[in-house]
This record gives C-alpha cells, sequence and structure tokens, in this order.
C-alpha cells in the first residue's frame, strides 16, 4: 500500500528539519515542493507531499499516518 503526507509550514528551518525526518523514516519526496507568501505579512510557506510503500498492513483512518 502507499501512504501519501503532505507536509506544510512556515519556510525556515523547522519546515525543512520535518521533511528531512520523513525522509530518514523512509517516506520519499512526491513531486515538487510548494512556496506561497502571505500578501498581509509576506510569510512564506511550504509544502511537500511524500510517499512510503508499506506491505501487509491494512489501511485505517484511525492510525496515524506517521505510524506506518
Amino acid at each position: 500500500m502507499l501512504i501519501y503526507r503532505f507536509l506544510t509550514g512556515k519556510d525556515n528551518a523547522d519546515f525543512c528539519h520535518r521533511v528531512t525526518k520523513a525522509l530518514s523514516e523512509g517516506w520519499e519526496l512526491y513531486g515538487n515542493p510548494q512556496h506561497s507568501v502571505s500578501s498581509l505579512d509576506h510569510t512564506g510557506f511550504c509544502g511537500q507531499a511524500v510517499t512510503k510503500e508499506v506491505k501487509d498492513q491494512p489501511y485505517s483512518r484511525e492510525k496515524d499516518l506517521t505510524d506506518y
């Protein structure tokens, strides 16, 4: 089964660390990163999709995706 997550956050080191942590746990980048800037306060926001192939585990909406 292929699990999908979309990580989002402010454009800062914390966001990069979240993506790096996901990669270290076996997630793979999926598509291009996204970036937008708030017109109100010029804060940058990022998004990155990641996927992970898991075997022999049924999908459960109640299970946190980070637990796969």
